[in-house]
């Protein structure tokens, strides 16, 4: 299904991303495509996973920028390059400089995570911290490329970016040739409108459905305008996909090629990603993770076999942490609930003895006992507890009301 964005002339070709492979050889690692048996059974059809989340770097983004810095002239590369990332577009930039021997200066933000920051700078790139946000460290990025002449490297917006991770796509139908659909993940676009180009060229009968976080899509607004249009404050946990406006050249490709573009929310994202930790054993960031949580979503909605990719797996351990712990609610699995009880020697360890008896494990437990609202012999405890699924949460909101408790929350 075209959305009727009109293309003067195609920015990128078949015989682009066929070019960016022969490019890439030795460079980019052919990633693996696993079959999902679990996700499989939930769609009713075969899925089976791109994991970009093992390529070099940790994402795709290695073959974008490799292709855009090896296509600068000698007197552009003798410039330096400059990039604005706050993780996979830095490491990319950054490994890629390093093996083009390319002097790169990485603007990243300040409340980037530390392991992507040190990723970058032992790539061999030149980390500078500027800004609170993305929007701020790209406008010193390229204040940066004004100053001194360093050739700034998009992220998604330049055809050569786009050819680049066209290669995805090649691989997909090299190691799946009986793909019917492939669900991608949506920020700026280079990503899905790489794969677009080379799989519609070969396979025009194949579905191509893009994914963005709800919090942070601006392709839906964008193509029902029929120009990129810019979205306020994009927020999600997917830093990977968090972008408030489609690239001007992605959007020309994505409009014409790509057949359906879905947003999906931040639970979902939260349980997709647990799912690949759990089922497939891969880490995933929740950008990476965004084509599962489609699949989680609507799953009956596509035609199989199915191939999802899996953009990315730079995840923050902090993030990681939070993020399992909201999967694991969102699923059933975590459950904190929030009661009174009469405050005497004992009252702690009977309320204990009735979550054993219904197998609720106790990861924290804490007291109030100084609130204005509570009686002198009252106590509110607030309890996190690990559980088995919604009816097993169910079961404990019921045998503690069975014993006598007062559940607040």
């Amino acid at each position: 299904m075209s959305y009727g964005t009109a293309v003067s002339f195609p920015p990128v070709t078949l015989d682009d991303v066929r070019g960016a492979q022969k490019m890439l050889s030795g460079v980019a690692r052919v990633t693996a495509m696993e079959t999902s048996r679990h996700l499989s059974q939930l769609v009713g059809a075969p899925v089976h996973l791109k994991c970009e989340n093992l390529q070099r770097t940790g994402s795709f983004k290695l073959r974008g920028a490799y292709v855009r810095i090896a296509g600068l002239l000698p007197e552009e590369r003798a410039a330096g390059v400059v990039a604005a990332s706050a993780g996979n577009h830095a490491q990319g930039v950054a490994l890629a400089s390093s093996l083009l021997g390319v002097h790169a200066t990485v603007f990243m933000p300040k409340g980037a995570p530390l392991p992507k920051i040190s990723a970058t700078r032992d790539y061999g790139a030149e980390v500078r911290m500027h800004g609170q946000v993305v929007d701020e460290t790209l406008a010193a990025a390229q204040e940066y490329a004004a100053e001194t002449g360093a050739v700034f490297i998009h992220p998604f917006d330049h055809p050569d970016v786009i050819a680049g991770q066209g290669t995805v796509g090649l691989e997909i139908l090299e190691q799946c040739p009986e793909v019917r659909t492939i669900v991608v993940g949506i920020g700026g676009g280079g990503l899905a409108a790489g794969i677009a180009v080379a799989v519609k060229s070969l396979r025009p009968d194949v579905r191509i459905v893009g994914v963005q976080a709800a919090g942070s899509a601006a392709y839906p607004p964008s193509l029902a305008a029929g120009r990129p249009v810019a979205i306020q404050n994009p927020a999600t946990m997917a830093d990977g996909i968090r972008v408030g406006r489609p690239g001007d050249v992605p959007f020309g490709i994505i409009g014409e090629l790509v057949d359906e573009v879905r947003t999906v929310s931040e639970d979902e994202l939260s349980a997709a990603l647990l799912l690949c930790l759990e089922r497939a054993k891969l880490v995933v960031e929740p950008a990476g993770a965004s084509p599962v949580a489609a699949l989680l979503g609507d799953g009956g909605g596509v035609a199989g076999p199915v191939v999802a990719v899996l953009s990315g797996g730079n995840v923050d351990p902090v993030l990681l942490q939070r993020v399992l712990r909201h999967g694991m609610a969102a699923q059933g699995r975590y459950l904190a609930v929030r009661l009174r009880l009469t405050d005497r020697p004992g009252a702690l360890a009977t309320l204990l003895g009735v979550l054993s008896v219904v197998d609720a494990n106790v990861l924290d437990v804490s007291h109030v006992r100084t609130d204005p609202r509570l009686g002198l012999t009252e106590a509110e405890v607030e309890l996190h507890l690990e559980t088995k699924g919604p009816e097993h949460c169910a079961e404990v909101g019921q045998a503690l009301r069975d014993a006598g408790y007062t559940v607040i929350d």
